[in-house]
């Protein structure tokens, strides 16, 4: 799909300094650009590549003054950065902009969905499942029984949502993702075989939800597993069974949540965090990666390490850690030349 110079001004609701007739289709880096392709300067230490650059159309801030003769036509905006991304939102809009039910593909008789829906081939509707208005469920995706699912919800292919689950308004589930899995719960005999003990919750997903690839939410044992309002979840995490995540809260890859745990809202947690069961973890708390949590942990508590303790009693303890063998060396000169003067 191609867009004009005069197009994307009146979506940013910019000025074109140059051709306003130039045709792109395509985004690009300022350094990479070529003909027929959009880009953007905002950080001054790419402004050099505005005079090379090939790219058909350049956004730039309404306060940039060019040095020299430039290549390109550009389109002046209040903030380039912010104006970019609002283009990229809207050229992903477009691209996916897909409706239909393509065949093959399965919805039970007693399942209901909304308007403007896009089902991918070879996805899998069940029985009494209920899916909004504007939803787009890509190719191989498994949708059980019993799932509510809202209005402007995307689901990639591969995904798998378990019967009962529940999904709010405008989350996006990406592929590969599972929810609504057993929950890891088994209890031993006296012989020392495990039994499964029956799963019998659901998963709950609130509005403005983001789901990464391959990442799994196991359903509870009873009740809900919730992840609330607005939270981001990266790829490959693991979320088990009865977690609730708080409001807004965001969790990066390969950390894994064990089952109980309650993390409150607007916390920010790194990668490859281990938390361990039945722990409350406050309001607004930070985990640097890598860390294990193995505590309750307070509001505006920042941690690090593992177990994890105050990040800034882990760096300086982490000074002297590194320290430790000049340390060691130290105290033993200390203790021959203290042994030879008795």
């Amino acid at each position: 799909m191609k867009f004009t110079a005069s197009q994307i001004a009146g979506i940013l609701e910019g000025d074109v300094i140059g051709n306003p007739d130039v045709e792109v289709s395509k985004l690009a880096k300022i350094e990479e650009g070529s003909e027929g392709d959009l880009t953007f300067l905002a950080n001054p230490k790419y402004k050099p590549y505005i005079y090379t650059t090939k790219a058909s159309i350049t956004i730039v801030n309404k306060d940039f003054e060019a040095e020299s003769e430039l290549f390109t036509t550009l389109i002046k905006v209040e903030d380039a950065y912010k104006s970019f991304s609002r283009l990229l939102e809207y050229y992903n809009q477009v691209k996916m902009n897909k409706t239909g039910i393509e065949q093959p593909s399965f919805i039970s008789e007693s399942a209901v969905y909304g308007e403007n829906i896009y089902l991918g081939a070879f996805s899998y509707i069940g029985d009494h499942a209920g899916i909004g208005n504007n939803c787009k469920i890509y190719p191989n995706v498994y949708i059980g029984d019993n799932v509510r699912i809202g209005d402007n919800v995307t689901i990639f292919a591969g995904a798998k949502i378990y019967s009962e689950t529940v999904i709010g308004n405008h989350c996006v589930i990406h592929s590969g993702a599972v929810l609504g899995a057993d929950g890891f719960g088994f209890v031993p005999d006296e012989h020392g075989q495990y039994t499964k003990v029956p799963q019998t919750g659901n998963v709950i997903l609130e509005d403005y939800v983001d789901i990464g690839a391959a990442t799994t939410i196991d359903r509870a044992t009873l009740g809900s597993t919730i992840i609330r309002r607005g939270v981001k979840l990266d790829n490959q995490i693991q979320i088990a069974h009865n977690v609730e995540i708080g409001e807004n809260t965001v969790i990066a890859a390969q950390t894994g949540v064990a089952g109980s745990t309650k993390i409150g809202k607007n916390c920010m947690i790194g990668g490859q965090v281990g938390i361990v069961g039945h722990l409350t973890i406050g309001n607004r708390v930070r985990i640097q990666a890598q860390s294990g949590i193995i505590r309750n942990v307070q509001d505006d508590e920042t941690l690090q390490g593992s177990p994890a303790f105050h990040h800034p009693d882990f760096s300086k303890s982490y000074v002297h850690f590194k320290n430790l063998p000049k340390i060691v060396q130290t105290i033993h000169q200390f203790d021959k030349k203290r042994n030879n003067n008795e």
